[in-house]
């Protein structure tokens, strides 16, 4: 499993609105030149979390973008399903049939990487922007 460039900047962005004051707007561009992220990925990931209910979007004078929950209601698997969806670290986990043991109840890799699958789940569950934005 290999996470892409996307959601590396959607941590970015969600790390640099949790440092900010409970409610500040701040304007895309200003969080693409703070994180060196081109600013039409940026708009793009913006547009996810908002989607995603990560980030609220302002529009007009005054506008931009803000968390919508606070920092540590936050987590990584929530930035990395926003972008890249559910984390599946194979397509059996995904849709059982298309196994190439045909039994997943009797398959040892299916049960091993199920297990995988639930402790990187876990661990992405484990860090919170409230708890990264202090380090």
């Amino acid at each position: 499993m290999k996470l892409n460039q996307a959601t590396d900047y959607a941590f970015r962005a969600v790390l640099y609105l949790s440092r900010l004051p409970r409610g500040e707007v701040v304007e895309a561009r200003a969080i693409a030149e703070q994180e060196h992220i081109p600013i039409r990925f940026m708009l793009k990931i913006l547009r996810m979390l908002t989607r995603a209910g990560i980030v609220e979007s302002y529009r007009g004078v005054g506008g931009g973008y803000a968390l919508a929950k606070m920092p540590r209601e936050i987590t990584m698997r929530d930035v990395v399903e926003a972008v890249e969806g559910p984390v599946y670290v194979n397509r059996c986990l995904i849709a059982p049939d298309e196994c190439n043991k045909r039994n997943t109840a009797k398959c040892a890799i299916h049960k091993a990487l199920f297990s995988i699958q639930q402790t990187i789940n876990d661990k992405l569950e484990e860090y919170d922007f409230e708890t990264l934005s202090k380090s």
